[in-house]
């Protein structure tokens, strides 16, 4: 298998990064923190590696999170399927924010009510008619068992696909970050940080989004390809260039 960068080593002084704690958002049971990290230019491999050692215990920790909100329950679940909702075609900050907003009335307000609460989203409206179509799909269609139904498909690709052909405003992208948030493992959440970080390193050719679903499993594929000849776990993976432009590890 070829490998996608270079393997000139980085010339830099040793890396350091400041781990300070970060601002807490209330997640279903308990807390969710936002680690703020120190955002890195990766310019090689040895500098991939060495920011992922730094920030791991952080990542683990998510990831150890995401895994816990499997384990809640159903209520828990779909709450994160709101997150999903309102974080597509905006941002996770956005996402959080909204799903604070909701909490209290996510079972009982109307499209309209929603769309009041979430009023700061770029997209209110639609958004409030997305989470509400879903709530009425899981209600009604599924008898509130969400987990069941998602465990009820036992194929990798056909989660997701489920998911997507389910769910209104729920692509690749987001059923991909759904499922991982929900602690399943290996799949690539293809947003624009980490399309950039892969074209950085040469993974991909043009930092443009998959528009196709064929599009998608090609460019994840490529990103599993390369998580695999780093050495780095996908999901840790994920986790780590998102921070390295972000300076956070949000979810």
């Amino acid at each position: 298998m070829r490998k996608f960068w270079s393997e000139t080593p980085s010339y830099r002084k040793a890396l350091s990064f400041c781990l300070p704690r970060g601002q807490k958002f209330p997640v279903g049971d308990g807390q969710m923190e936002i680690f703020k990290v120190e955002k890195a230019t990766l310019s090689s491999v040895d500098d991939l590696k060495a920011y992922h050692a730094h920030i791991r215990p952080f990542v683990l920790q998510r990831l150890e999170e995401f895994r816990e909100t499997w384990e809640r329950g159903d209520e828990a679940i779909f709450e994160e399927l709101v997150f999903c909702i309102l974080t597509a075609g905006a941002s996770a900050l956005m996402g959080l924010r909204g799903v604070e907003a909701l909490r209290p009335v996510l079972w009982s307000a109307t499209a309209e009510e929603i769309a009041e609460r979430i009023h700061f989203h770029l997209y209110p409206g639609a958004r409030a008619q997305y989470i509400v179509a879903a709530r009425e799909i899981v209600r009604n269609e599924l008898g509130g068992r969400l987990k069941s139904w998602i465990e009820s498909w036992r194929g990798r690709d056909t989660r997701r696909d489920a998911c997507v052909q389910k769910f209104k405003g729920i692509g690749y992208k987001e059923a991909s970050h759904f499922l991982r948030n929900i602690g399943f493992r290996g799949y690539a959440i293809l947003d624009k940080h980490i399309l950039r970080s892969l074209h950085a390193f040469g993974v991909i050719d043009s930092e443009r989004p998959p528009s196709t679903r064929n599009q998608y499993l090609a460019i994840e594929q490529r990103y599993l390809a390369f998580a695999n000849q780093v050495g780095i776990d996908p999901d840790e993976l994920d986790l780590t260039l998102w921070a390295s432009r972000t300076g956070m590890i949000v979810k």
